[in-house]
C-alpha cells in the first residue's frame, strides 16, 4: 500500500499541472483544495490535498479521514493555527478555518452526505463526531 504521502504528493501535482483539476474515479467530483497547514507541534507546513463543499463564497472541508477512529493531523494543525492559505485552482486564497458545530453542522454535514453516501457510512461506523470545518475567505 502506497503511504499517504506519496499519494498526496501524486495529487498534488496533478491538482497544480492542471489548474486545480484532478481526476475522481466518480462523476461530478466536488472541487479540490490544497490547503497549507502548520503543524501544532512542529511548524513545519503541510499541504494537504482535499475536496471540498462551496456554499457560495464559503467553502467546507470535513475530517473524515477515510473513517479512521481519529481525526485527521490536519485538522488539530487548522485548530491551532486557523489562518491559512488554500489553493482554489490557480489561486492563493488566504482563509480563516473555523469548525462548525450544532444545526450548521448537522445541515452542511447532510448536504455532504447526500451527495457523497461514504460521508454517512463513516459517521455511523465512528464513535466520534466528523469535524466540519468553514473556510472564510480572509482580507489583507
Amino acid at each position: 500500500m502506497p503511504k499517504i504521502a506519496d499519494s498526496n504528493a501524486e495529487v498534488i501535482a496533478e491538482f497544480r499541472a492542471n489548474n486545480g483539476e484532478v481526476a475522481a474515479p466518480y462523476d461530478n467530483p466536488p472541487p479540490m483544495l490544497l490547503i497549507h497547514t502548520i503543524g501544532a507541534k512542529s511548524g513545519i507546513e503541510h499541504v494537504v490535498p482535499m475536496r471540498c463543499l462551496p456554499d457560495g463564497e464559503t467553502l467546507y472541508i470535513f475530517g473524515s479521514a477515510h473513517g479512521s477512529d481519529r481525526n485527521p493531523d490536519w485538522y488539530y494543525n487548522l485548530v491551532a493555527q486557523p489562518d491559512i492559505t488554500i489553493e482554489k485552482g490557480s489561486e492563493a486564497v488566504p482563509v480563516h478555518a473555523t469548525e462548525v458545530t450544532g444545526k450548521e453542522r448537522e445541515t452542511v454535514f447532510a448536504r455532504q452526505a447526500a451527495s457523497f453516501p461514504i460521508f454517512a457510512e463513516y459517521q455511523r461506523k465512528l464513535t466520534r463526531t466528523i469535524p466540519v470545518i468553514r473556510l472564510d475567505r480572509r482580507t489583507a
